[in-house]
């Protein structure tokens, strides 16, 4: 009988160990599952670079938040997607996380492009077993928000690109909007601009860059 491998990534054990338990006791018509897991950007990391010489895995099941957002470890899920696709392109990578904003959602279809995505609140082994099915057969794969989201994402023309990212980043560091040019490469007044538009794009049109901080944590963009 096929193997179907499956790797998955969350910081909280318990969570990966949930798949683990789901995925490997569930009877599918013609293959089993063996699932490994981390719990850690380099853990992940290791074992997906030791799977490109011992057998790739068929599906990466990623969680995009790994860290506190106090942490200095920024470092996320969207990462591992991006080497992922790197060095194994025949890997199907599932997103799995409690974001179910459309712009971030859009934001790593853009970077990763992944074979599908589910909001966690709406997981359970039914949705878990049925989504392994699905993407084994080159389907993509969301659970129901994000599928909301994704609809919502081919109707708006906005998009958070790398630019408005690395604003973000450094007003989370604290450093002052006529500074951020310092180690961004746009003038002082796209700066702003940007800011104007993702305040607009984020629903706080008149709220301060504190507000806008806290909106993209919340949207899980920092």
């Amino acid at each position: 009988m096929e193997t179907l491998k499956i790797f998955a990534l969350d910081d909280h054990k318990m969570t990966v160990m949930g798949y683990k338990f789901i995925l490997e006791d569930a009877n599918f018509n013609d293959f089993e599952v063996q699932v490994d897991i981390a719990t850690t950007f380099d853990l992940a990391k290791q074992k997906i670079k030791q799977s490109l010489s011992t057998g790739k895995y068929d599906i990466i099941l990623l969680d995009i938040q790994l860290v506190s957002l106090d942490s200095d470890d920024k470092r996320t899920g969207e990462d591992i997607g991006i080497y992922a696709r790197e060095v194994s392109k025949e890997s199907r990578i599932v997103f799995m996380s409690s974001y179910s904003d459309s712009l971030r959602i859009q934001s790593l279809f853009k970077s990763v492009t992944p074979d599908g995505y589910m909001v966690k609140s709406e997981i359970d082994e039914h949705t878990l077993i049925e989504m392994v099915n699905t993407v084994k057969k080159g389907i993509l794969y969301y659970s129901p928000s994000a599928l909301t989201a994704m609809r919502k994402t081919m109707s708006r023309q906005f998009q958070v690109d790398d630019y408005d990212i690395m604003i973000l980043q450094e007003l989370a560091k604290g450093t002052r909007t006529k500074d951020i040019t310092d180690n961004v490469p746009l003038s002082q007044a796209s700066v702003e601009n940007r800011k104007r538009q993702l305040k607009l794009n984020f629903g706080i049109k008149d709220e301060n860059d504190l507000a806008l901080i806290n909106e993209a944590r919340k949207k899980g963009f920092l």
